[in-house]
């Protein structure tokens, strides 16, 4: 077994250094954490994935301080990600949320980790989608996600938690209209907190006025909290949970409806789909690639290169190498039964290829939203040695996959 193995076999276990372990090695896109997340990708947990977001100053981290203490008197284990500014001198997280949350900490069934946003956008910090995969594969119950203080534009909370929370200060007044054209039309359910300071029912009529304008089924609950005191955080951790009941679960995949039109002897559980789409593919055929394995928004492909896979450098083709991961990306991406059409990819090369290597194509999804998917691809030689990467966006039709 080997270092990866071994390591994402100690996650599923719930060991905390383990965990810890992971979260670097995902965090610094190491050759390990790759792999980790290649072999915990088959195995999702059960989490309810939580964003909590909002302007500075707002009192998030005191929030999910109230929060994770609720959630643990009630039984449940709980991942925090919290999204901390990059310290200017190391670069690494400058820990403020972790110092405020020391309350809840050094509770056996509560994690927390910071991360630095390293110049990052959004709101959060790259690789945060797959941290919570590696939490949520470890079995918590609960994954809070923390984001950094946030503007209008920085929504990018929405690709990593099916239930936000957008947490508003008092006063708010003329910011509600500055961000209601980004950040406040994420939100799941509004929280005013800090609700003892005199203007908190003021803001909360303010929102209340602005989500007049939407029909009744889409207005978003506006909850009143004073995290510090626990006051209104047992009504609010009742709404996250009755929301995140309702919403995808992170491994938790509908089955999908049998198209009216789809082929008889098409199989509909993903893995066996992926080997009948494989067999059908005559262009994989044509290049020799060998479908491996596959399922729920994931697929491996092999390549064994041979003499007409290289070019006139006697290096394998970029056509053939991309070829590889668009092939290992389509399988992933229609692995749900319905159409999904690639609209952008970026390939970046590392290494070169000769003849006899064998390279091995494997595509995760990393984010998705109604219409659109984002899948990474990484290629690796027989040595472990990272060949390629490509990032693919493909598009969610929606419609079933061809009868022939």
């Amino acid at each position: 077994m080997d270092a990866a193995t071994s390591l994402a076999t100690r996650v599923r276990s719930g060991d905390r250094r383990a965990v810890a372990r992971a979260i670097s090695a995902v965090e610094n896109d190491s050759a390990q954490g790759r792999q980790l997340l290649a072999e915990l990708a088959g195995h999702p947990g059960h989490a309810h994935v939580l964003g909590i977001t909002g302007p500075p100053g707002a009192g998030k981290s005191t929030l999910v301080n109230a929060l994770v203490k609720e959630f643990a008197a009630r039984g449940h284990s709980v991942g925090v990600l919290a999204v901390d500014p990059s310290s200017p001198v190391s670069g690494g997280a400058v820990l403020g949320d972790r110092i405020r949350m020391g309350e809840v900490h050094a509770q056996e069934r509560v994690f927390i980790r910071s991360l630095a946003t390293r110049g990052h956008l959004g709101g959060l910090t790259r690789g945060t989608q797959d941290i919570v995969a590696v939490l949520d594969a470890a079995g918590f119950d609960v994954v809070i996600v923390e984001t950094v203080g946030t503007g209008q534009s920085e929504v990018q909370i929405t690709s990593v938690a099916p239930v936000k929370t957008v947490v508003c200060p008092p006063g708010l007044g003329d910011d509600v209209q500055a961000l209601k054209a980004g950040v406040l039309e994420i939100a799941d359910v509004f929280v005013v907190n800090k609700a003892d300071l005199p203007d908190a029912a003021r803001t909360e009529g303010e929102l209340r006025t602005m989500l007049a304008l939407r029909p009744p089924q889409r207005r978003p609950k506006v909850l009143q909290t004073v995290a510090t005191s626990g006051q209104g955080i047992a009504p609010l951790a009742d709404e996250l949970l009755r929301l995140s009941a309702g919403a995808p679960r992170r491994g938790a995949r509908p089955a999908p409806a049998p198209p009216a039109d789809a082929h008889p002897t098409a199989p509909q559980d993903p893995a066996s789909l992926l080997q009948h789409l494989a067999g059908r593919d005559a262009y994989r055929a044509h290049l020799g690639l060998e479908f491996v394995e596959g399922g729920d928004h994931h697929a491996t492909v092999k390549l064994a290169v041979r003499a007409e896979h290289l070019n006139f450098f006697g290096s394998c083709h970029g056509g053939a190498i991309f070829s590889l991961a668009d092939t290992a990306l389509g399988l992933a991406c229609n692995s749900q039964g319905s159409i999904a059409a690639l609209v952008d990819a970026h390939l970046t090369l590392s290494v070169g290829v000769r003849l006899g290597d064998v390279l091995t194509a494997r595509a995760v999804q990393t984010s998705s939203s109604r219409k659109l998917a984002v899948y990474r691809i990484d290629i690796t030689r027989q040595d472990a040695t990272l060949v390629a990467s490509l990032t693919g966006t493909v598009y969610l039709t929606g419609k079933p996959l061809p009868a022939t």
